[in-house]
């Protein structure tokens, strides 16, 4: 009998793509089978949220507010502040229509737009709200809260804490849709990306977001009412808690009081995502395999350390116009010094990665094709300085060589110089979007030795942690002007090939990206957001 880690080690081999052998999937869209991507529980009081807040306007905080010590001065904890973060972080963004098509666009992204991301809200009594602390969904198809349950209020007030609670939630159906069996490395993708998007939007209202892990998955479904939801194929499982609280506010949380949250009766039915299904065994064997089991949380961390930038651009328009790129324009470069700061906003200590408690895992391996003072070529990012060792012993013949006015705090260095277009196309399953723009990017993790250490669960957060980092480039990206797009279809072993690692090698890519300039389709209209909950 296998154990979980080797389970784990085996999905992650299993849903590779290789030139000529994609991961299992359907190949071809269902278009009857297409999962609603709104979660709704009928029959559940709804409150709307306000989508303005008096702290945040279209000129201020600035992207480089967000990085200051200190950033901005605490909201404080009302409702104009939750509907304000959730604007921010979760709602939708735009509709796009094409013809007699529509769909919609969110803050958060997503693999495919797919959003198997699902958010709920543990807070205490406020104006607006139940008279008793609650469980809430957040539905950003109605940028309202759904109430679930109520919470006993003695248990709310032993836990003393002066903030909220956000969980999230992952239904892997509406991945697996598309993507079959790889759908559960995307699923955690996008918890990352959700992370990081309420890491931001904390900052904006001068809050600060830290993930609570780790938890029991038992326990956290109990707590986010997601019992019912966890079985057959529309499976909602608990993924992680992020505690938000004022910047400055005492650290810590009480554990054994979160765990004595338990919602009372639950209210409203959730609706029905597909009339039918295809199956994925898998996704539930390597959910099984992943669980956690454990009551332990790491240490709180230490508040997001302050990082050098000059982006004076207003942050909150920022957040709500990214969009993930479907082409790159195949010019547009950016400068050695954009390059630079925007890297140097990767490292860990900053926003939005002082919301993760764990030590770094994700390296950054960098296709540059048009970097200005920067030759094209391979470069690799250490985020870990423990890490380095590591990666000269894997890759002796590497130059090892800073480019030129490279800061000392970014310990960047180059592998080799040359024209890398047309490998990092190749590697990228021949999607030219990874030629055409400024860089790409492949996120690395040393897998077993991770999973070795921390165990299989943690092989859902290293891809938080991909996810994350992508958020941050999406974000850095838009405040310089340009755009990114993550990118999930991608050769492994080629792309380990193209940095020269050996094939027995145990440094795994798990997602990659790119920056560069966008190409907008002019056949499609642009609606706003809620423009569905303005019209007359």
């Amino acid at each position: 009998m296998p154990s979980d880690l080797e389970r784990v080690l085996d999905y992650h081999e299993r849903t590779a793509h290789r030139p000529g052998r994609y991961a299992a999937s359907l190949g071809y869209l269902d278009w009857d089978t297409q999962p609603n991507p709104f979660r709704l529980y009928d029959g559940a009081e709804r409150y709307a949220l306000p989508r303005v807040h008096p702290h945040v306007s279209e000129d201020r905080p600035t992207w480089a507010d967000l990085f200051r010590d200190p950033g901005p001065a605490p909201a404080a904890l009302d409702l104009d502040l939750i509907g304000s973060l959730c604007f921010h972080a979760f709602a939708l963004s735009a509709w796009k229509q094409a013809g007699a098509s529509r769909w919609s666009l969110r803050v958060n992204p997503s693999s495919g737009n797919l959003h198997p991301t699902e958010v709920y809200l543990l807070a205490g009594p406020l104006a607006g709200l139940s008279e008793g602390p609650g469980l809430y969904h957040y539905s950003p198809l109605l940028h309202g809260l759904e109430r679930r349950a109520a919470l006993e209020p003695g248990a709310w007030q032993a836990l003393g804490f002066p903030g909220l609670l956000v969980g999230l939630s992952s239904i892997a159906w509406r991945e697996a849709w598309k993507y079959g069996e790889r759908a559960f490395r995307y699923c955690n993708h996008d918890v990352g990306h959700a992370v990081a998007a309420l890491a931001i939007a904390a900052a904006l209202h001068g809050w600060r977001a830290v993930l609570v892990d780790p938890l029991p998955d038992a326990r956290l479904a109990a707590l986010l009412g997601l019992g019912a939801l966890g079985l057959g194929v529309e499976a909602e499982h608990p993924e992680c808690l992020v505690a938000l609280l004022p910047a400055g506010a005492p650290p810590g949380l009480d554990v054994a009081a979160i765990l004595d949250l338990a919602p009372t009766a639950l209210e409203g039915q959730a609706n029905l995502l597909s009339e039918s299904h295809h199956e994925w065994p898998i996704l539930h064997e390597v959910a099984a395999a992943t669980t956690n089991e454990l009551a332990t949380p790491r240490p709180w961390p230490p508040p997001p350390s302050p990082r050098a930038c000059d982006l004076e651009v207003p942050a909150a328009p920022l957040v709500r116009r990214r969009r993930s790129a479907v082409a790159m324009d195949g010019r547009t470069g950016i400068t050695a010094a954009a390059f630079y700061d925007m890297l140097l906003r990767t490292l860990p200590g900053g926003q939005p990665f002082s919301a993760l408690p764990w030590r770094p895992a994700v390296d950054l391996a960098l296709m540059v094709h048009r970097v200005q003072g920067v030759e094209p070529g391979l470069y690799l990012l250490v985020r870990e300085p423990g890490r380095v060792a590591r990666w000269r012993a894997a890759l002796p013949d590497a130059s090892w060589r800073a480019p030129p006015d490279c800061p000392a705090e970014l310990p960047l260095v180059g592998l080799r110089e040359g024209d890398v277009r047309r490998h990092a196309a190749l590697v990228s399953c021949a999607q030219d979007i990874a030629a055409d723009g400024a860089f790409a990017v492949a996120m690395f993790v040393d897998l077993r030795a991770e999973l070795g250490r921390e165990g299989p669960a943690h092989y859902r957060r290293l891809y938080w942690e991909t996810g994350a980092i992508g958020q941050q480039l999406y974000l850095e990206a838009e405040a310089l002007g340009i755009a990114a797009t993550g990118i999930g279809c991608f050769f492994d072993q080629p792309t380990r090939n193209l940095l020269g690692l050996p094939e027995a090698d145990e440094l795994r890519s798990l997602y990659h990206f790119t920056v560069g300039g966008r190409v907008d389709d002019p056949r499609l209209r642009t609606l706003d957001a809620y423009y569905h909950l303005d019209r007359p």
